[in-house]
């Protein structure tokens, strides 16, 4: 097959011009605006729950503030995923704390909560979790919310890859004090680049809101008393993104279809999809598989399906493993790390929305062949 087969792009719709035009007829192209100000309430709308967003030029830029409301500071412990990717624990260096990460459960590729129980036994001075749901699959969050509140932590929950995700009928993205979502160009619904935190308190995101903006305080000159950032969102982005939230569900109906149909097609190969628990709806941002033990070569089958122009992707490398984290504390559950042996048998598949059923179809069989 020529035509290249992506693992995840943007799906552009109709809409999102409408809101862009919108932005340029009135000259209104600069951060901050009508669009940005719609965005917020409507995706909140849509979340549910007593939340108050801020739009804001990447995800890892809420995170960043999610941080600073969590009260972060130079030497402070922060537990964090293990599974992810480096945005989501970067900015806890950013203002000097210190990572210790904590394996997954094989149940959920997620934090495992009986690992970071035993966090908190090491470092009983830690108040803050940083959590993500690894590929829009939602953690254990009733025993990881648990364990936060016997132990006065607040809890950061990062659902960059999780936008749609429900566990136990309640979405991801409203379970932290502090949680965040992001629109970069392969999420499930895209402003190109850019996020949103998601504050249970109007006066935590008004604090975000004057650091986001250079925290410039309200005087008739520039005064300021505070470190600032210039962390806002276009307001032409955000017609992109109230555009896209329009197709937020179709997204989701669409990438669930594509799980199941690899789900399907590998009934009876040694390998498993990515698991999730009962009573969650996951969005399956992205399908993934596990090679059963000494089956095969993850690297292998990703190098076949590149020379047939198909994109695949390792798991993400678990922070503990990454050389820039050398030195951090790893937290597990038992004696053997689950995510080294997830990173070591998994490979991110093609789950892009627009791919069809014969392209899909022709992945499944080429991968197929790799374990005939």
């Amino acid at each position: 097959m020529k035509k290249r087969i992506p693992l995840s792009t943007p799906t552009m719709h109709t809409e999102e011009l409408g809101f862009v035009h919108e932005a340029f007829d009135k000259n209104w192209i600069a951060p901050l605006g009508f669009n940005c100000d719609n965005f917020e309430t409507e995706l909140c709308a849509y979340l549910g729950g007593d939340l108050h967003g801020l739009s804001l030029c990447s995800g890892t830029a809420a995170l960043h503030l999610a941080m600073k409301l969590a009260g972060i500071q130079r030497g402070d412990i922060v537990l964090c995923s293990d599974m992810t990717f480096a945005a989501t624990v970067n900015p806890v260096s950013y203002e000097g704390g210190v990572q210790v990460f904590i394996d997954s459960d094989p149940e959920t590729w997620n934090m495992d909560p009986v690992a970071l129980e035993r966090a908190f036994e090491k470092y009983p001075q830690a108040k803050v979790v940083v959590l993500a749901h690894l590929y829009g699959t939602p953690a254990k969050m009733d025993e990881i919310l648990d364990i936060c509140r016997r132990h006065g932590a607040v809890l950061i929950e990062d659902a960059a890859e999780a936008l749609s995700t429900t566990y136990h009928g309640q979405p991801c993205g409203t379970f932290g004090e502090y949680n965040i979502v992001s629109f970069n160009g392969n999420k499930i619904i895209t402003t190109s680049g850019g996020g949103m935190l998601l504050t249970k308190r109007k006066e935590d995101r008004d604090l975000a809101f004057k650091l986001a903006t250079q925290a410039r305080e309200p005087a008739p000159w520039y005064q300021h008393e505070l470190i600032g950032y210039n962390y806002r969102m276009s307001n032409v982005v955000a017609g992109i993104g109230r555009g896209q939230l329009l197709h937020l569900e179709e997204h989701r109906e669409a990438k669930t279809a594509i799980f199941r149909r690899y789900q399907e097609g590998f009934r009876d190969l040694p390998v498993t999809m990515n698991p999730y628990e009962a009573d969650t709806r996951p969005n399956f941002w992205l399908s993934c598989l596990l090679i059963d033990e000494g089956k095969g070569d993850p690297m292998e089958l990703m190098d076949l399906l590149a020379k047939n122009n198909i994109e695949a992707r390792p798991i993400w490398k678990p922070m503990h493993m990454q050389p820039v984290f050398a030195g951090h504390d790893f937290i597990t559950a038992g004696e053997r790390a689950v995510n080294e042996d997830i990173f070591r048998r998994g490979l991110c598949l093609p789950s892009d929305i627009k791919m069809t059923v014969e392209e899909q179809t022709y992945v499944i069989d080429l991968i197929r062949s790799f374990f005939q």
